[in-house]
């Protein structure tokens, strides 16, 4: 094993899922967060095989299941017509093809099963309430009381542990922003399905939606363009920007107009984008999740890429490399994958948000699909087996 203690900046899904992957290798962390308690931030996340595979490596998908929903399948549809386009086959389908289940969950479920796990590992410390208003080994050193061998960067899309990395990648806004809000089964229109998770397509911009047993309703999130707020994880939208989100979706169906109408309580956060750089400094300190690699929602593979992350770094420091060497053969690999996933995202981008005559020749080729071929689509990302 090349090192001993690691200090993680973050207590966000890759920063926790780092405490435990690093805890599995016996190796001691401490946690700094910034916030002074762990609470809500975001609302409903997907969580696909290649993610939730860690997560029962890790023991924590056992808990995790008890409040999530398993979608029989991911589906497509048109945001004009509501008509269905394809669909993807999770469920049974997910379990038995990539050997892991895909469920939907609240992002608070996800992070308070992983701080359970942490607050009951001796290996693990958490810091809550601490800022790292100056990112240097004499900072850190002094909020954690020790000096660490390897120096973590899970503090998000405008990490602080960045600064410490010469060369590192740089985030921009990308002219798109998330919409989210929740709304009661009881309350939700018809059209909403109480098990699958559907994404409408339409020109420009698309919205998602799926259950959330958490809340006995659906968690939505409509992606189109806006006018960044700035550095914020969530902002509330003013009548001015709600405005332009009706705008954005005037040519949809009336019910999902209808329904982005009826809002009384929506926030939206920016969507920034990394660009590349490197995400280590060829000595003890590394990037993971956005830090190293933020990137647009069209995988839905946020959490996904922070957990495969964390568990894979964890497995090279733990090896028998020198730390340098270790640092370096992940970022090589993680590089890859991550390239990979973004390119997926951005073809799906170009896929969702398509007009004109490409949008009818887009729900051709969707309507000719068959619902195993899409499936095997997917295998490189949701088959993917990440080595801790």
């Amino acid at each position: 094993m090349s090192i001993k203690t690691a200090a993680i900046i973050g207590a966000g899904v890759a920063g926790l899922t780092a405490a435990l992957s690093l805890a599995r290798h016996g190796i001691r962390t401490e946690i700094v967060e910034q916030a002074p308690q762990l609470g809500e931030v975001g609302a409903g996340l997907q969580i696909s095989p290649n993610a939730s595979r860690i997560l029962a490596q890790l023991g924590a998908l056992d808990e995790i299941e008890r409040h999530w929903a398993e979608p029989d399948e991911i589906r497509l549809a048109s945001g004009v017509t509501l008509k269905p386009l394809a669909a993807v086959p999770t469920g049974e389908l997910a379990r038995k093809r990539w050997g892991a289940p895909y469920g939907v969950l609240h992002r608070s479920t996800l992070q308070q099963s992983l701080l359970a796990k942490v607050l009951h590992n001796p290996l693990c410390s958490l810091h809550l309430g601490c800022r790292v208003e100056l990112p240097d080994r004499t900072e850190i050193e002094r909020l954690i009381g020790l000096q660490p061998d390897l120096i973590v960067g899970a503090d998000g899309v405008w990490s602080s542990v960045r600064k410490l990395i010469k060369d590192s990648p740089k985030v921009s806004f990308s002219g798109n922003i998330a919409w989210r809000f929740t709304t009661a089964a009881a309350e939700a229109p018809r059209f909403l399905d109480p098990v699958n998770v559907t994404a409408y397509l339409g020109p420009n911009s698309h919205l998602v939606a799926y259950p959330l047993k958490e809340i006995d309703g659906f968690n939505i999130v409509a992606i189109a363009a806006g006018i960044d707020p700035g550095e914020t994880w969530s902002a509330d939208g003013n009548a001015g920007q709600r405005a332009l989100l009706l705008r954005q979706f005037s040519g949809w169906n009336g019910e999902i107009c209808k329904l982005l109408a009826s809002i009384e309580q929506a926030t939206f956060w920016p969507l920034y984008e990394a660009s590349s750089g490197r995400w280590q400094n060829g000595r003890d300190t590394v990037l993971i999740g956005d830090a190293a690699h933020a990137m647009m929602p069209f995988s839905a593979q946020g959490a996904a890429m922070a957990i495969e992350d964390a568990f894979e770094l964890a497995g090279e420091v733990a090896g028998t490399l020198p730390l340098p060497e270790a640092l370096s053969h992940f970022e090589t690999a993680r590089k890859a994958r991550a390239t990979r996933v973004r390119h997926r995202g951005s073809f799906n981008k170009f896929v969702y948000h398509a007009g004109g005559p490409v949008r009818f020749g887009r729900d051709l080729v969707l309507s000719l699909r068959s619902p195993q071929s899409l499936a095997g689509d997917l295998d490189w990302l949701y088959g993917y087996r990440a080595r801790g």
